[in-house]
Parts: structure tokens; sequence; C-alpha cells
């Protein structure tokens, strides 16, 4: 059963120990409020000149999609950024971005053998996604893949508020 490959935590996303944490990042990738910022901040100026480079590359980082680059300073060996679409009234495909963004991101772990993932509460902060539909697709799109790529041995659900540990506790069964 996949939920033992599932690990859930109340904690700060840029404190996790993992291969790799998920950046609930924005299209430009230079940084921001919320979770990306903290990870910007606490990560040091090496994850924004990846960024940068990324940017220069490819022209920043579309809805749904996700890039990699180094952690700097953080306990992780590799931040992966993407981008969480930004709720309106759920009918711009909204849901179907989301599962990409979580989606894209497990995809890049697995092709940088990458063993843990830590992933925040994507696009429940400023972007508004509802945190309980948000969690069901987070968690609905994790366990899809772990069936089917055992080379990822641990996913971490970081929350940070007690409202989303919640939701997740409760869908999670634990």
């Amino acid at each position: 059963m996949t939920i033992n490959r599932i690990e859930l935590i109340q904690d700060d996303i840029t404190k996790i120990k993992a291969d790799a944490i998920v950046n609930a990042a924005n299209t430009s990738l230079l940084g921001g409020g919320g979770v990306d910022g903290a990870i910007h901040r606490a990560g040091g100026k090496a994850i924004l000149e990846e960024c940068i480079q990324i940017r220069n590359r490819q022209g920043g980082c579309k809805t749904g999609e996700a890039v990699i680059t180094t952690a700097g300073n953080l306990p992780a060996k590799y931040v992966i950024h993407t981008v969480g679409p930004v709720y309106n009234d759920g009918s711009k495909g909204e849901d179907k971005l989301l599962a990409s963004a979580y989606l894209n991101s497990l995809k890049l772990a697995t092709e940088n053998q990458v063993t843990t993932i830590a992933f925040p509460n994507i696009s429940t902060g400023i972007y508004h996604f509802p945190k309980d539909k948000a969690a069901a697709i987070a968690i609905k799109t994790v366990k899809d893949y772990l069936i089917d790529h055992n080379t990822l041995k641990q996913v971490i659900f970081v929350c940070f508020d007690d409202e989303n540990y919640g939701i997740y506790k409760k869908l999670l069964e634990y």
C-alpha cells in the first residue's frame, strides 16, 4: 500500500531534510511571498542564480510545470519549483493544472534520482485554491504516481498551518 510511503507533518518546509523540497513558485521564478519567499530566503542566492539561468533559457515556468535547482543553504539537495494555478471559480482548468504541478514535480524528482520529496500546500495561500479540494488533488496525484514508481521511497506533505494539517490528516486517515 502506498500510504506507508506518504508522511504528513506540520512544520516549516525549509527545515525538512529530504532529497528535494518543492517550492510553490510563481511563473517568474524570482521569489515572492509565502513558501516561495521563505525558500529563497533560507536557501540563499544560489537558488535565485539558478532560477535566473532557467528564466534566461526558457522564460520562466508555466503554470502546472516544474523546474529543478540546487537547494543552496537548505538541508535538501534540490528545490523543485512548480507553479500552481490561481483559483478563480474552478472553471478555468484549475484542478487539472494543480494536478499537473504535483505530477511534473514527481516526474522531475524521478528523473533526478530523488528518493524523498517534500511538498508544501501548493496554491492554497495567496492563490486561493480551496484547501480541502487542493489536498484531495495532491493526495490522489501522489498515490496514483507511487503505484508505478518505486524509486520514490517517501513523499512528505508538509503543512505549515493547522487547517491544512487537519484536512490532510483526515484525508490520509491518520
